[in-house]
């Protein structure tokens, strides 16, 4: 399919975030799922210029996998821009189009359903200097197989060297 050029916003920076911008909108419209929400992924980091691709792409006249990895983009929205994303799809749900009113409904529903985020990192225990941490202690065993020869066990001389006993 071929998409119409898309005018520059403004606020780009350079020509390189125009190019970079051109190709992401093009594959989000790519017919593989998979790149498309790759795609939409890398453009929910673009702020406002992102939205406005997943705006078009969600309310164009435009397949359902371009739709629903618009919504994924939506999504993944992060930071001040997760009110508007949730803003445009409230606004999908009275859309006349019976696959943007069911992108949209699934995205929000997920959006609600966010996993709760667990608290990250290592945390000391408050009485505790220098105690060992508890937990299942770590035991070295022999696993099945052939004994080890590299190594002389007992009192068996090495293999290459002199034997012990009648030494002058």
């Amino acid at each position: 399919m071929k998409l119409e050029e898309r005018k520059p916003s403004g606020r780009e920076k350079d020509q390189a975030a125009i190019e970079r911008l051109a190709e992401l909108r093009g594959k989000l419209h790519c017919e593989d799922v998979s790149t498309a929400r790759k795609a939409a992924f890398a453009l929910s980091w673009m702020q406002e210029d992102g939205l406005d691709i997943f705006v078009e792409a969600l309310f164009g006249s435009f397949p359902r996998t371009t739709k629903q990895a618009a919504a994924y983009g939506l999504r993944s929205m992060n930071g001040r821009m997760r009110k508007m994303a949730e803003e445009v799809l409230t606004r999908g749900l009275t859309h006349s189009n019976r696959i943007t009113k069911e992108t949209c409904a699934k995205s929000l529903l997920l959006m609600k359903q966010r996993p709760v985020k667990k608290k990250g990192g290592f945390q000391r225990r408050p009485s505790g200097g220098g105690d060992r941490p508890r937990g299942p202690r770590i035991r070295e065993f022999r696993g099945r197989g052939q004994p080890r020869r590299d190594q002389p066990s007992g009192n068996r001389p090495p293999r290459n060297g002199p034997p012990r006993g009648n030494r002058r």
